[in-house]
């Protein structure tokens, strides 16, 4: 049926019409299609953010999969959520095993690419991966040709973590289901791209792949109509935008009606840029370990509201929202320079509804909808923020700019990765 989101049928029709199976005016016939499964994981200590960049490039994949395997139709299996580094909220439990839809639209995500959630998958299907490939780089660097895209499967440099059972399969973390088990193990040295690992998929004949270290390969074309595409898919899930917006209309003085900042459900149609945010600055202030990886590009907190202050004067806005891994200490000292500073606590019951992730996404859609946006040098959190401003249509002045260290009268600005289509 075209316009589905299921993915049990045998084809799969976007709501974009970018798939030819959804043409009824076109006359072919249905042929069935074998179901294969891709999952995939990234290292453990990777955040929620670059975590959110690596299902970008899976996608991709499982897209090319599906437009090159004609034969097979690939489904992504969504990799729960958790343990994360970055989250650390007590009173909340183990934040681990999380499903993609707590954070974000699968129906939007399926307007791309078929995916459903690992408990889907392993209701289906079982606890059994056919094949699992662990990626990595070439122990000897680049050939004598330089960089060049290839993928061999090699002995492994480092130990994967799993271990070898005593029926000769193979179990590891397996995001904490410890019934899970791969038949197969193999480390696949690869240089290159989605296509590229691609390439590789399309010689195997297993019905359930298991790709480790996915952030391994590359984007195709990073910033490309594609890379956009997918990113668009990516849309929050109601509660969570539900929430963002509550804030934004009780603290801000902002709505989407207001603020010019209605959001299209398209992946692939043009954006003009009308959008003009609440009157509110935004702030991605990143403090805790940047402070000490980067310590000439973020400020001291009264160096940063000293910039924020000279942004609110010029622009004649009053308000301030602040998302930060600030300390307690850290923000009241921010408040004693910019009394107006708020930011989003949840109480302790939204939080445990929400975790730390959902709080991340809250943060992150205040600050895309302000009328001018300031991040951290070289913060994903803050790139994140950047491309949802550029989905909703804002000037690229408003968007693409960053506090300065101390003893900084001028810095580098981000790059301008800006939208593209079709």
């Amino acid at each position: 049926m075209c316009n589905s989101r299921s993915v049990q049928s045998s084809e799969f029709c976007s709501a974009d019409g970018i798939e030819d199976s959804c043409d009824n005016s076109k006359s072919h016939h249905s042929t069935y299609k074998r179901k294969r499964y891709l999952l995939y994981d990234v290292n453990p200590g990777e955040g929620f953010n670059l975590r959110r960049d690596v299902y970008m490039r899976i996608a991709t994949l499982v897209k090319q999969l599906n437009q090159n395997d004609k034969t097979s139709l690939w489904i992504l299996v969504l990799p729960p959520w958790g343990p994360l580094y970055h989250w650390k909220s007590r009173n909340v439990g183990f934040q681990s095993q999380i499903k993609w839809e707590n954070f974000f639209d699968i129906n939007s995500l399926q307007l791309y690419v078929p995916a459903i959630e690992l408990e889907d998958f392993l209701d289906e299907n079982g606890y059994k991966i056919d094949a699992l490939y662990y990626l990595q780089h070439y122990a000897e660097g680049w050939s004598d040709n330089g960089w060049e895209e290839r993928f061999d499967i090699r002995d492994c440099i480092e130990s994967p973590p799993y271990e070898r059972t005593q029926k000769g399969s193979y179990t590891g973390w397996l995001w904490g289901y410890d019934i899970i088990f791969a038949k197969e193990l193999h480390c696949l040295s690869i240089q290159g791209y989605s296509s590229t690992l691609e390439k590789f998929i399309l010689t195997t004949t297993t019905s359930v792949i298991m790709v480790d270290r996915a952030e391994v390969i590359l984007h195709n074309a990073f910033g490309s109509p594609e890379y956009w595409m997918v990113r668009r898919s990516m849309q929050f899930s109601k509660k969570l935008t539900d929430i963002g917006d509550n804030f934004r209309k009780l603290y801000l003085n902002s709505t989407d009606e207001n603020d010019k900042t209605e959001k299209s459900s398209s992946l692939t149609s043009g954006i003009e840029r009308k959008a003009l945010g609440g009157p509110y600055v935004s702030v991605h202030l990143r403090r805790r370990d940047f402070v000490q990886a980067r310590p000439k590009e973020v400020p001291s907190i009264a160096y940063a509201a000293k910039q924020i202050l000279n942004h609110m004067k010029r622009l004649n806005l009053q308000l301030l929202y602040v998302a930060t891994d600030a300390l307690p200490s850290e923000f009241e000292e921010l408040q004693h320079f910019i009394p107006g500073a708020t930011r989003f606590v949840p109480t302790i019951d939204v939080l445990k509804d929400i975790l730390d992730g959902g709080v991340a996404i809250v943060d992150q859609w205040i600050c895309a909808h302000s009328r001018y946006f300031l991040g951290t040098y070289e913060s994903t959190f803050s790139f994140r923020i950047q491309e949802e401003r550029e989905i909703l249509g804002f000037k690229v002045e408003t968007t693409f700019n960053r506090l300065c260290g101390d003893n900084q009268t001028t810095c580098t600005q981000p790059s301008k990765w800006t939208i593209a289509f079709s």
